[in-house]
């Protein structure tokens, strides 16, 4: 309850008897991943022992312990951001997409639950994988040794240089990095990158199976040793949509939902947004698209494609599920402007239609991930399609937009952007 509390605790070791008590000493400390640090002898103390205490304030999302079980005990965990302490205060930002990236992050499917057709997956993945390891160095998961020497397997069959991608043996639960993985942040003054690191509760506690994914950014950083900022609320990055400048998009249906942070208010939400990824103007849609578990992220509905410039996805069949909520988000978008108060350019992007039949799934393609040098877009065997390609081409003249087939991924509820995470370039970056 300490450690999930975020109180430091020290172990003192006690033996003998106390009255009716008997305390049989074996007093130990631990770190926040379980693993003991000191052991106590025979006789009575206090261990002393090097534990590094800044990880309490997180581990306990690893746990399950998003609320505070003994309220009359410890404090309340929801607590004012700190003044100077944020990383806009220390001159971080959440850069665009298009802006130059370091790496690529992605974790390799393994899980026929969440993918049935798992081989058509993988196949996915590896196109994936080719289309970036030219421009962007691809940090790929794995959950075991044997995992990584089969996918170096396969990639050799495929003729593909397996020198562009860094093997990360780490135990997790599922492939959703979006979510679950960091928001990398830039000081490109200093050259300097750090991760924020919200909790991740499986989009409202709705796998408790998934839920321990949460603590995959910090098993990253061990080795990356980065400064990590914990703001200590539910988010995911799949939620929110930046253009770098100070901008984001996100909706209601998921940032206010209460099964993320019911004591939370929009403008709570706001200033988090701002202090932590430095978007200090934020564009609230309202809902989701049909099929959509995450309550309604942001990377299925509209994505910036430069400063100004948004790809929205708008049904043009009135009869579908999708057409009323996909235009009143259309038409707020129409409204809104930048943080100069520039308006924004609203381009249209077509919906695949309903894939997954009467167990409609979240297909969009609006979920796609600009890397460097290409655009990689889910494509689902749709005469949209190659609408849907064009569109995205026009609005990335500089990049190869190369199609990618999602139809079995998309049954786990997720497709490109939702698997990947950029790795933001420290360096200052290119307009657009």
């Amino acid at each position: 309850h300490a450690i999930a509390n975020s109180v430091h605790v020290a172990a003192v070791n006690r033996v003998g008897t106390e009255g009716d008590i008997r305390f049989f000493g074996s007093s130990f400390v631990a770190d926040a991943f379980g693993n003991v640090l000191a052991r106590a002898g025979e006789g009575e103390g206090v261990l002393v022992v090097e534990i590094d205490l800044s990880m309490n304030e997180s581990v306990r999302e690893g746990w399950g312990f998003f609320r505070n079980r003994r309220p009359e005990t410890y404090g309340a965990l929801t607590r004012r951001i700190p003044a100077g302490r944020t990383p806009k205060a220390l001159g971080y930002h959440m850069p665009a997409e298009w802006e130059p990236h370091d790496a690529v992050w992605l974790s390799w499917p393994h899980d026929t639950e969440t993918f049935p057709d798992l081989a058509r997956v993988e196949a996915a993945y590896i196109e994936i994988i080719a289309a970036l390891r030219g421009s962007e160095t691809v940090n790929l998961l794995v959950v075991s040794d044997m995992m990584r020497t089969r996918v170096e397997a396969i990639l050799d069959e495929e003729g593909i240089d397996a020198g562009g991608v860094t093997f990360q043996i780490v135990d997790y639960a599922d492939v959703w990095f979006r979510d679950y993985g960091p928001t990398f942040v830039a000081n490109r003054e200093t050259g300097s990158l750090a991760m924020v690191h919200w909790i991740f509760n499986a989009w409202g506690e709705k796998y408790p199976e998934l839920m321990r994914d949460t603590r995959i950014p910090l098993t990253m950083n061990r080795d990356m040793a980065l400064s990590v900022f914990t703001p200590g609320i539910v988010m995911e990055g799949g939620s929110i949509e930046v253009n770098g400048r100070g901008t984001v998009i996100t909706t209601e249906a998921c940032l206010l939902n209460p099964n993320r942070n019911p004591d939370l208010s929009r403008e709570d939400i706001e200033a988090y947004l701002e202090a932590y990824i430095g978007a200090g103007h934020v564009i609230w849609l309202k809902e989701g698209i049909a099929g959509d578990d995450t309550d309604g992220h942001i990377d299925d509905i509209a994505r910036f494609v430069d400063p100004t410039t948004v790809l929205c996805a708008l049904e043009e069949n009135e009869d579908d599920v999708n057409y009323a909520t996909l235009k009143e988000n259309y038409e707020i978008l129409k409204r809104s402007t930048d943080q100069d108060g520039t308006p924004l350019t609203v381009i249209p992007l077509p919906m695949p239609g309903a894939v997954g039949g009467e167990d409609r799934l979240p297909a969009s393609y609006a979920n796609f991930y600009i890397g460097n040098t290409v655009v990689l877009v889910p494509v689902f065997g749709h005469p949209n399609d190659e609408v849907a390609l064009a569109r995205i081409r026009q609005a990335f003249p500089d990049r190869e937009v190369v199609g990618i087939d999602c139809t079995a991924m998309v049954p786990g509820f997720g497709a490109i952007h939702c698997i990947s995470q950029q790795q933001p370039s420290v360096k200052p970056s290119r307009p657009r």
